[in-house]
């Protein structure tokens, strides 16, 4: 698998993470955030350096192919009465001779069901889940190929139906015929979010939750939690990072289950391989980490 050269990230200051942080989320439009790094360009950086360690390659992700002989990949539709009437994922499940498989819901950033997302959904089913990533602009066409309109669908979407398209992902897979009856999920940035929002909305829904630097579910419906969670921050998150004393407050007073693991150094974003936000080190710990407590708690 190739990646970025590590020493690319080390090349580019932090307001330019900063910077694009802002307009990933929505708090900066496209055409501030390239003159704020124009900015740095007058100060003798190269715009395709900073452009390239920023945004996304996906062709960098791919950790297990599609045609890997161990999984079978398919896109699987699902009822969402609550939600947008019908939504649609990724269903990855292994081959083997099992005839159940602890379950995983796989949750995307706030930009569509990407390439990075999908190969996730293969790594779990390698690793023995059957693993399923919606994708919440379905209802609108499904992920357009380019990150930029693909925050711009997610955001136009209704909260409320999005989240209920999720509850209802949720149900289909841990219903599905090869589930052992326990769902995990797992979601990184906005799937983040959803992980810690799956985990308060219903207290039975879930077997276990890991959010990858995810804000945290409605205050309102957090004495629901039930699952345990293992959480996954980076040090240099401080958007995400700043709702972590509060949250945690109330998962100890609701005597929830939980680890939070800070990544020194580490960006938002940092389990994506396909930006130069990636850090490969705090990525693979995370990931065994994630992969031991899944098998921990579905078994």
């Amino acid at each position: 698998m190739n990646h970025k050269p590590d020493h690319l990230a080390a090349k580019i200051p932090q307001e330019a993470f900063d910077w694009y942080d802002e307009y990933a989320h929505g708090g900066m439009d496209r055409r501030t955030f390239m003159r704020k790094l124009s900015g740095l360009v007058a100060l003798g950086y190269s715009m395709s350096v900073l452009t390239s360690a920023l945004m996304p390659n996906y062709a960098l992700a791919e950790q297990v192919s599609f045609n890997d002989p161990d999984i079978v990949a398919s896109y699987e539709t699902f009822d969402s009465p609550a939600g947008y009437g019908t939504g649609q994922g990724y269903l990855v499940k292994p081959v083997s001779d099992a005839s159940h498989y602890p379950a995983v819901l796989v949750i995307h950033e706030n930009r569509g069901l990407n390439p990075y997302i999908k190969d996730v959904a293969r790594r779990l089913a390698k690793a023995g889940f059957l693993a399923f990533a919606p994708d919440a602009l379905y209802p609108v066409g499904g992920y357009p190929g380019n990150d930029d309109e693909g925050r711009a669908l997610q955001r136009e979407l209704d909260k409320a139906k999005l989240q209920n398209d999720f509850v209802a992902a949720a149900n289909y897979v841990k219903s599905h015929p090869l589930s052992n009856g326990k769902l995990g999920a797992v979601g990184f940035c906005f799937g983040g979010y959803m992980v810690n929002y799956l985990a308060a909305v219903d207290s039975e829904l879930l077997a276990a939750g890991v959010p990858f630097y995810g804000t945290p579910g409605p205050k309102a419906l957090r004495n629901n939690i039930k699952a345990p969670l293992l959480i996954h921050l980076g040090e240099l998150d401080e958007r995400v990072n700043n709702t972590w004393p509060e949250y945690e407050q109330d998962l100890k007073e609701n005597n929830v289950e939980y680890q939070m693991f800070m990544y020194q150094g580490a960006h938002h974003g940092f389990h994506n391989d396909s930006t130069s936000r990636f850090d490969k080190a705090s990525a693979e710990l995370a990931w065994r980490r994630t992969l031991a407590f899944l098998k921990e708690t579905l078994a």
